[in-house]
């Protein structure tokens, strides 16, 4: 039968995406789940009818933790700290953090009090990274502990897949993140952006490229109107987030 409507299929694929997360870690004796399309944001992954699915198909291992509830959550969980540092899956067992290379940042946001306090013996987290410096993520989690470590090295790469496949779909069925055509910048708006974003004023980006000081700043204001944005400083932002201008 066909869908009535996009939004409609998009929900559908949103719940088939839910149910492969819910069974994964059934399979892999992970099943205590929880869910965030943005760790940024205090609102829970809703299906449907707009009931979160922490309340409905995952459980979390204590009941009365109701993270999607609480606003600061994110700020004060180390796991959820960790996907900021960290864009590939990673695992926790026997109070380490670890994945599949070594990795100082991750190793860093380690709190295994914390852990033990949650009642988390081992687990395996996937962020999402998706445009618009937005982070989403799954963390997949037991009560007993086992040696996870073999189980993340056969299974992170599909845990990964599943995990962007689900939020990413929710991001769309719910008209979360930027819309519209891909942005184009030339060449000289994105020096421009670079040298402004390194702290350059106008008089001395225009020094550093050797162009005039009207111009650098046509090429701002005109990558500000491609961006969909206004000001410098807002446009610096957009185009980090869109990977034109790299972290140094």
């Amino acid at each position: 039968m066909p869908h009535s409507s996009p939004s409609d299929f998009l929900e559908d694929q949103v719940a088939a995406r839910a149910r492969e997360v819910y069974e994964a870690g059934r399979k892999l004796g992970l099943p205590y789940i929880a869910v965030s399309a943005d760790i940024g944001s205090p609102e829970p992954m809703v299906d449907a009818e707009g009931r979160p699915f922490a309340e409905t198909l995952f459980r979390w291992i204590d009941p009365d933790l109701e993270y999607w509830k609480d606003r600061a959550f994110a700020l004060r969980s180390a796991l959820v700290h960790a996907t900021r540092t960290c864009a590939e899956p990673f695992y926790f067992a026997e109070g380490e953090l670890g994945s599949w290379r070594p990795n100082e940042a991750l190793q860093a946001t380690n709190d295994p009090d914390q852990y033990l306090q949650a009642h988390v013996e081992c687990a395996i987290v996937a962020p999402v990274h998706l445009p618009g410096g937005v982070i989403g993520a799954i963390v997949w989690a037991s009560d007993k502990a086992f040696d996870v470590k073999p189980v993340f090295e056969t299974h992170a790469e599909y845990l990964h897949a599943l995990a962007l496949k689900f939020i990413a779909t929710y991001h769309d069925a719910h008209a979360i993140g930027p819309k519209g055509p891909a942005v184009y910048l030339t060449r000289r708006e994105i020096q421009c952006l670079k040298w402004a974003a390194a702290g350059k004023t106008d008089s001395e980006i225009a020094t550093i490229i050797d162009i005039s000081v009207p111009t650098v700043r046509f090429h701002i204001t005109n990558s500000a109107r491609k961006l969909g944005v206004s000001g410098k400083a807002r446009a610096i932002r957009r185009a980090t987030t869109l990977g034109y201008i790299g972290i140094d």
